[in-house]
């Protein structure tokens, strides 16, 4: 499919045979253009065909499914109130609540002027709502597979009637563990199917999976496999792990970027990371998975709004996050898999828009850079940072607590310096003022005096009993013992 010529596909959403509830929504949404994904993607689903699809994230893969469904379901819709006639016949699974959610309100706007039903089930919520949902009857359920397996045991949840299952972003799936959970819920689903699986990467793992699920797939792929976006600019920078925060704010203030992601490698050092820019006057806030789900929604929803600049994040966020006109990302450490490098900056440059991508490299990233430079097969440069003289050095502005230590100028810490400066520049160190005592010059003691007669203890005579051991009572005995 990816060798199809370009003149051969539709490029205009006015080109598709999408019935009219459906064409209404997408010109509503302003969508006029489609990207290389949903122009290839589209017409095959619409035939009802397998698909095995690979784009760089970013590029609208949700309308390239959910569109297509949403018009090949439309021969089930009804206006009954009757939860029977709106079983669950389009699964969509996702691998983060986040997604799962950003997905779920992309079809629900799809669906706005239809009688299909959608909802979406995720885990850190309460699921007596999720159930109400349920009961009512959705034609699309939109899930994370840990949840919805919750909802299938608790048999909220019927999909026996499933007519197409969607696995969305499935290297991620696959990443974190989710591959016996797929393969459970894959075994309550009908054997004939249409099954859609969407990746920004093929890995051998993901072959394996679909060689196992899908029938004759359809395969698209419209770029270079774990090719990154060409509106993308990248730079890796060479930054010690004590400098990162300073070359940040540098980057930042140079550029006049307002908004970004900082993506770290660990739930703790996001927390500790976005407390301290807060310290130094930013506005950032942290996103990971230790974070309640309330916590995590309100946390995007001002970043969206604008109301945060930084949105400090682990990779939680690394995958498909839909938020525009964001300029640029930070890699404040070097990811530990090279593919969610390609993730992680596809945050920016989405559909066709121009955006920055800064790596910080330690010493100790040399193999984490090599990984990433074998993987996107693009020689990688590490440029030198050159930090203002201007500008004061952040880390030396007081004292401060990352969570690891106090900082603070001690005495150590100046030798440390004096050792490395040249001997012509050094100062004497400032001498602290001596004690008389330790000069007076050694006097033995005199001879020790007898002590005084009251300072004498007398020892009782004979055993030594403790004041704490109680004398036995004595008891008259009854009989007499020889």
């Amino acid at each position: 499919m990816s060798s199809d010529s370009p003149e051969a596909l539709p490029h205009r959403y006015a080109d598709l045979t999408l019935a009219e509830p459906l064409r209404r929504a997408v010109a509503e949404m302003g969508y006029e253009f489609m990207t290389p994904i949903q122009a290839q993607a589209i017409p095959v689903v619409l035939t009802g065909k397998d698909v095995m699809g690979a784009a760089q994230t970013g590029t609208g893969k949700t309308a390239a499914f959910s569109l297509p469904l949403l018009q090949r379901l439309l021969k089930h819709e009804n206006a009954s109130t009757s939860p029977a006639r709106h079983p669950v016949r389009a699964l969509v699974l996702l691998p983060t609540r986040e997604l799962a959610d950003q997905v779920a309100q992309q079809v629900k706007l799809y669906a706005k002027y239809t009688h299909l039903r959608s909802t979406v089930v995720f885990g850190g919520m309460d699921m007596k709502p999720q159930t109400i949902e349920l009961k009512k009857g959705v034609e699309v359920l939109v899930a994370t597979p840990g949840r919805l397996l919750d909802h299938i045991e608790a048999k909220n949840a019927v999909l026996s009637q499933v007519e197409y299952v969607v696995l969305d972003e499935a290297d991620r799936m696959l990443d974190i563990g989710f591959l016996p959970d797929l393969q459970r819920i894959l075994s309550y689903l009908p054997k004939q199917r249409t099954t859609l699986l969407f990746s920004a990467t093929f890995s051998p793992e993901i072959k394996r999976l679909a060689s196992s699920y899908l029938q004759d797939p359809v395969t698209i792929e419209v770029a270079r496999s774990n090719a990154t976006a060409s509106t993308v600019e990248q730079h890796f920078y060479s930054v010690g792990d004590d400098d990162k925060r300073h070359a940040l704010h540098q980057i930042l203030r140079q550029r006049g970027m307002k908004q970004a992601f900082v993506f770290v490698n660990s739930k703790l050092g996001c927390a500790r990371l976005a407390r301290s820019l807060e310290r130094e006057g930013l506005k950032a806030t942290a996103l990971h998975g230790d974070k309640s789900q309330d916590e995590r929604l309100k946390a995007l929803e001002s970043f969206k709004k604008g109301e945060v600049d930084l949105l400090v994040c682990t990779d939680v966020a690394a995958r498909g996050l839909d938020i525009k006109d964001v300029p640029a990302v930070f890699n404040f450490d070097i990811p530990f898999n090279a593919e969610d490098y390609v993730h992680r900056i596809g945050r920016t440059g989405r559909a066709g828009a121009s955006g920055v991508a800064v790596s910080f490299v330690a010493p100790k990233d040399a193999r984490l850079v090599a990984d990433i430079e074998k993987l996107i097969k693009t020689r990688i440069e590490i440029e030198p940072i050159e930090y203002d003289e201007d500008k004061p050095d952040i880390r030396r502005q007081g004292r401060f607590n990352e969570g690891r230590r106090m900082y603070e100028r001690s005495e150590d810490s100046e030798r440390r310096e004096r050792r490395s400066a040249p001997r012509d520049t050094l100062r004497p160190m400032p001498s602290k003022p001596a004690d008389p005592f330790f000069n007076q010059p050694y006097d033995a003691p005199a001879e020790v005096a007898e002590p005084a007669p009251w300072e004498v203890v007398a020892k009782p005579a004979g055993r030594v009993i403790s004041a704490n051991i109680k004398p036995k009572r004595k008891v008259a005995a009854l009989f007499k013992t020889e």
